[in-house]
């Protein structure tokens, strides 16, 4: 049972910890050896195939599935008039991040909510042949109207009346912002907007279904939360624990988009239970733009500020799409007054519905979409007040968080200003725009600045030493590329004081230690906790039992002085004395040690405003004539407390700016509103960087020390690196053309309309 009363000892972090330590997983990915949903099998595994809905909102009138039923090969048709009773209450289909609001639940009723809704899944022996079946099932419509754009319905917005998990509502306004806005001599006053963007994780959503003959399920599934799929599959289908096992050793990307269950999963286990056979589901490339993703949104920024740059007013309005049935919320306005000093500020945020699937968080929600208009605002104000961006931001420094009234518990901004600065050249940057060329380009030089919140979740980890020394540690969190497995390994290594080789972590599996789930950057903050507590136990322990077991020289030893040596126990200065650990266990008459432990947030957090910050700089150069832009340099400086992996970190910021590359010049959902779906809706349309639009990409990382946020004063990198990116290649573009653009993505025809 997990302990959460103090160690006795603290060790500190030895190092392997700060060092960029290849990734331990790397060859299994490498060589194809990783499994992922997908790839598991079983003996008599089958396949099916979601039918999905080609309107965006109505009834089916009649579903004809005689031809695919006749098709040989062909197992079961599932629609919602043969489907499996389910429980009626919406808190059976709720799981851990669900918005308020009615849950999704597939196959329910001849209700469509959304072009794309799953209205069938059909299982056959073959993949081939369940797709190929799938076709021939024939769904009769009768539609209603539907609305798949924004602008239409912003009239209609409304604050949502419901909380997700992590939605933090704007604060009250303080100050006077209007007045203060219209007394300002200085003033900038505008609307922007961001599109519908998908996530696109190279593995496509999908789970393998393996019941028992007792009605088990084990379940592989891609998620970032095995405990929260398993949970949502107990409350659908009235499962004890012990009858569900969710398995997710590997995922291929994920984003956000595997926080929550998705449709897939329950039609699959619906299938397995009739057909008492294993079956895999997976969605198509289209069917995953059909899908969770980004929310559109239309803001307003309005700043006013003193002939100093001083803010006297911000004002941040925005409002997001919905979905019908459900209320989905990010954080969009709340950083416009965390980020600035300002005593009189105006937030409000609203969502407004639409006929598409409910949106979901996407790498640093709210952040992503918010710090656009905000920062490019501040661009606007620099150049109203003929002043340099950088020098207005500094100006304007918050040393606390106006939101919550709270001092940051750490705040390394202002260094990332002054590094990211110094390491771009920025001292060098003309202040008027098409000022720099060459030949036929205009150069322009634009910034921003960053932030994300820094949490910690309650989590659990297990550290169990064999007799031969090395140790397995374990806990239910998830890896999806961001190299969880890795600094894992490092914190559990240098805890213990041995080599990361003699260290397993194993992860994605219920059966293992409570977790949260992976997202919002914090599982290093809250499993890498949990694995530095329950290690330190285990080296207790050991310390005991050689104080106890391994002689006189141990017996006068404090436990700090107990170190590892290879696969025995040493004290004092050279090896007399040393016991092999086998030996040690043998005296104690045991096979293995095994600790756990459950590290929770201190009351002390509650006292402080935790955060990452950056600064980032970019360059682009425009064909004056075309219209095209190339981003040609980035420099992102980040302060985000301890760095566990400087080698894994820094690729999880170089991949987060190029999303932010994607998200300023390139990815749009483009919508047949007539049709009210996505036409993109692949990889060849939809638009997204390869490695000819990518560039030089300097990621620094600013030294930041925190006590605060979590034992090992480590912040998570995973969000911070997108946030302000579209911001400060728009602000280049400014500089480069003279040209304010506001509407993402920034395409060639928006350059040379």
């Amino acid at each position: 049972m997990a302990r959460t009363e103090a160690l006795r000892t603290e060790y500190p972090l030895g190092p392997a910890t700060g060092s960029p330590v290849n990734r331990v997983d790397g060859r299994l990915k490498v060589t194809g050896a990783a499994r992922y949903a997908a790839d598991f099998t079983a003996e008599g595994l089958v396949y099916g195939f979601v039918v999905s809905s080609t309107i965006a909102s109505g009834r089916i009138v009649a579903i004809d599935a005689s031809v695919a039923h006749e098709t040989p090969g062909v197992l079961l048709v599932l629609t919602h008039e043969n489907r499996p009773e389910l429980p009626l209450a919406d808190a059976a289909f709720k799981d851990q991040i669900a918005p308020g609001g009615m849950p999704f639940r597939p196959l329910w009723d001849d209700r469509i909510w959304y072009s794309g809704q799953p209205v069938a899944l059909v299982v056959a022996e073959t993949l081939e042949l369940a797709r190929h079946a799938a076709s021939l099932v024939r769904v009769r419509y009768e539609t209603t109207p539907h609305c798949t754009e924004l602008s239409r319905v912003i009239s209609n917005a409304y604050p949502p009346s419901q909380e997700k998990g992590g939605f933090e509502p704007p604060p009250s306004p303080r100050g006077d912002a209007i007045s203060a806005f219209v007394d300002a001599p200085v003033r900038t006053d505008a609307f922007y907007s961001t599109p519908i963007e998908y996530h696109n994780p190279m593995e496509m959503h999908g789970c393998t279904v393996v019941p028992d003959a007792d009605g088990r399920l084990t379940v592989y599934e891609k998620t970032q939360g095995v405990l929260n799929t398993r949970e949502y599959l107990m409350n659908v289908f009235s499962l004890p624990a012990e009858a569900v096992r969710v398995i997710s050793p590997f995922v291929g990307g994920a984003f956000g988009s595997g926080l929550r269950p998705h449709y897939h999963l329950p039609l699959a286990v619906m299938a397995a239970r009739d057909l008492k056979r294993p079956v895999r589901v997976t969605l198509t490339r289209q069917q995953m733009f059909n899908f969770v993703h980004r929310p559109q949104s239309i803001q307003r920024v309005a700043l006013a500020a003193a002939t100093d740059g001083r803010l006297a007013a911000v004002i941040h309005e925005a409002v997001s799409e919905t979905s019908q049935f459900e209320d989905h919320c990010d954080v969009v306005v709340n950083w416009a007054g965390l980020l600035y000093a300002c005593d009189n500020v105006r937030l409000g945020y609203k969502v407004a519905k639409l006929d598409v699937c409910t949106p979901g968080d996407m790498r640093a929600p709210g952040a992503t979409q918010g710090l656009f208009p905000l920062e490019s605002a501040m661009d606007e104000l620099a150049e109203k007040l003929q002043m340099d961006p950088l020098a207005l931001r500094v100006v304007n420094y918050a040393e606390r968080d106006a939101n919550k009234n709270l001092p940051f518990s750490s705040k390394a901004l202002r260094e990332c200003y002054q590094q990211g600065a110094e390491r771009f050249g920025w001292a060098g940057r003309p202040l008027a725009p098409r000022t720099l060329r060459d030949g036929t380009e205009l150069i322009g030089w634009g910034m921003a600045t960053g932030a994300w919140d820094a949490m910690q979740k309650p989590a659990s980890a297990r550290a169990v030493l064999k007799s031969d020394g090395r140790v397995t540690v374990s806990s239910s969190t998830a890896d999806i590329g961001t190299g969880t497995y890795t600094a894992m390994t490092q914190i559990a290594a240098d805890t213990l004081g041995i080599d990361v080789a003699d260290v397993r972590f194993e992860l994605g599996d219920s059966t293992l230690s409570e977790a949260p789930i992976e997202g919002g950057s914090f599982t290093v903050s809250s499993v890498g906790s949990a694995v530095q507590a329950a290690c330190s136990r285990l080296r207790d322990r050991l310390a005991t039992l050689a104080r106890e077991y391994g002689g006189e020289q141990f017996a006068q030893a404090t436990p700090a002085e107990i170190r590892r040596d290879g696969m025995q126990l040493s004290c004092g200065t050279g090896r007399r004395g040393a016991i092999a650990i086998d030996k040690l266990l043998s005296r104690a008459g045991l096979e293995r040690l095994d600790e756990s432990a459950t590290v929770s947030p201190k009351e002390q957090q509650k006292k402080y405003s935790m955060g990452t910050h950056s600064a980032v700089f970019a360059e682009v150069r425009v064909d004056e004539a075309l219209g095209t832009v190339r981003v040609t340099r980035v420099v992102s400086a980040v302060a985000a407390g301890r760095i566990v992996n400087p080698k894994t970190a820094a690729s999880q910021i170089a991949g987060a700016v190029v999303w932010g590359i994607s998200m300023a010049l390139q990815e749009e959902a483009q919508f047949d509103h007539n049709l009210g779906r996505a036409m993109n809706h692949n990889l060849s349309e939809y638009h997204i960087p390869v490695n000819a639009d990518i560039d030089r990409i300097e990621v620094v990382f600013v030294d930041e020390s925190d006590n605060v946020v979590n034992p090992l004063g480590a912040k998570g990198v995973g969000e911070i690196g997108v946030v302000g990116v579209a911001a400060a290649i728009a602000n280049a573009i400014w500089h480069a053309t003279g040209k304010r653009i506001r509407d993402l993505p920034i395409t060639l025809d928006k350059v040379i309309a």
